[in-house]
């Protein structure tokens, strides 16, 4: 059965244009725009017309970077992918990518196998899956060719955690040699994780226990040395390379300063070290284990200079890295260790509206903000145009956005899977009314209709920066 839906009335936002246009939508897809009030819009029937009146009209959100039921510290992180994909639809994220893990000694396969079968069936919303390598060999590198072959396109390393995922710079050099003939891409965790490791080691040998002592030991430095290593490394093997959640103004400028000599460099940072900081770590009464992840958040002086980057592009993404782990029974495993508070913070339901509010507060501007959190990661990470805009042939992932609606961010009304908010208490003016993913609605005027199951894989091509 065909079925055609018309969204009338208003303000179309995308990264590139900002129109007020009717949308037509056929058997889940983007049919036709048109003028609002033109011969063609009122020649349109459709099976359901929804008023969107004084409201934005935007892409759904593409989050490519979050870890849904991410084992990590002897616990696993507290969204599976039916709680995190209903909660991302809620904060009108229509796409998330997630990490599909390769355990040590074992094949990619396997690795990818185990999240296809968590996602399957059970996802509110659209899915694709980065890898992690965590064991870079001859059996892995060839692996990387045929899951380029059915849609997995980009693969991840880790400068830290060693024993757990790090990589040293030999095995990271013959991944990017491999990407270089591939076409897969790189991203990075950069920082100094032997170092950093030596760092914790003494801080816990003084007594320097608290949840601040995470942030004082991963040092600024050794994540812009990380990331001044990675490009080089990039540079050595001919390989693009994609820095996740940059948190640190001397990473940005590393970054900046690889795509001034035209280096496929790009970075990602996250709504965490745009809008906390090391203050948070520091709250009493262990409250800072909340804020604990990797990259840590920074002094705030360090916001300017992500906020600046998002403006003249040379950080691309805005993703979350959503890892959540409750306060009561899981960061509480680090009450007398900082370094063993599992590392992560909720929030993908958050990001759209607080980029919203970055809008109101004159940080980016409208179209920014569609390109930081639909466009980009789209195209980043070959999903545009199916996803990431609203176009003739485009998914219908589309969100109703009420940009005058005032609302508080609190743990008592997210629907996370998680018993905090790391924006608890913030007041921001915006918000999700209505989301539809390919057509159907899964938020309806505030009202939840979407289902498990909803949500499929979704193939990616390679990075279309390239």
């Amino acid at each position: 059965m065909s079925t055609r839906t018309l969204i009338r009335g208003g303000l179309v936002l995308t990264a590139a244009d900002e129109v007020h246009a009717d949308v037509l939508i056929e058997d889940g897809r983007v049919a036709a725009l048109a003028a609002h009030g033109s011969a063609a819009a009122e020649a349109w029937t459709a099976d359901r017309t929804i008023d969107a009146s004084g409201k934005y009209v935007i892409p759904g959100g593409v989050d490519a970077h979050t870890h849904m039921e991410l084992p990590f510290g002897g616990t696993a992180a507290s969204d599976t992918f039916e709680t995190g994909t209903r909660a991302a639809a809620w904060g009108g994220t229509t796409t998330i990518v997630d990490f599909a893990v390769q355990s040590m000694g074992r094949a990619l396969r396997e690795g990818l196998d185990t999240w296809y079968d968590k996602a399957d069936g059970k996802c509110a919303v659209d899915y694709a899956f980065h890898m992690i390598l965590s064991d870079v060999n001859e059996g892995t590198l060839k692996e990387m060719d045929r899951l380029i072959g059915e849609g997995v396109t980009s693969f991840k390393l880790f400068m830290a955690y060693p024993g757990v995922f790090y990589s040293d710079d030999g095995q990271i050099l013959r991944a990017m040699q491999r990407a270089a003939g591939n076409g897969g891409l790189i991203m990075m965790h950069a920082e100094n994780g032997i170092a950093i490791d030596v760092l914790v080691e003494q801080a816990l040998a003084r007594g320097e226990t608290d949840p601040r002592h995470h942030g004082e030991v991963r040092k600024v430095l050794l994540e812009a040395e990380a990331t001044h290593r990675a490009i080089q490394l990039a540079r050595v093997a001919g390989s693009p390379l994609y820095v996740v959640h940059v948190s640190a103004e001397e990473a940005v400028a590393e970054l900046a300063a690889a795509r001034d000599k035209g280096l496929p460099v790009f970075g990602e940072t996250c709504p965490q070290y745009l809008f906390l900081s090391t203050d948070n770590l520091a709250e009493p009464d262990f409250q800072g284990a909340k804020y604990v992840c990797s990259t840590p958040l920074r002094p705030r002086e360090h916001q300017a200079a992500l906020w600046r980057g998002l403006r003249t592009d040379d950080l691309q993404v805005v993703s979350t890295d959503h890892c959540p782990f409750c306060f009561k029974g899981q960061k509480e495993l680090g009450r007398d260790d900082f370094s063993k508070i599992p590392n992560g913070l909720p929030g993908v339901e958050n990001r759209m509206d607080l980029l919203h509010q970055a809008v109101l507060d004159g940080h980016i501007t409208r179209r920014r903000w569609i390109e930081i959190a639909c466009a980009a990661p789209a195209r980043m990470f070959g999903l545009y145009p199916q996803k990431g805009t609203i176009a003739p042939g485009s998914d219908a992932d589309i969100v109703l956005y009420d940009p005058h609606a005032e609302q508080v961010i609190s743990a008592e009304t997210h629907h996370m899977n998680v018993d905090y908010s790391a924006y608890e208490g913030k007041r921001i003016t915006g918000r999700v009314d209505t989301v539809l993913s390919r057509g159907e609605l899964v938020i309806d005027r505030r009202t939840y209709t979407g289902r498990a199951g909803h949500g499929v894989f979704i193939p990616r091509s390679t990075c279309q920066y390239l």
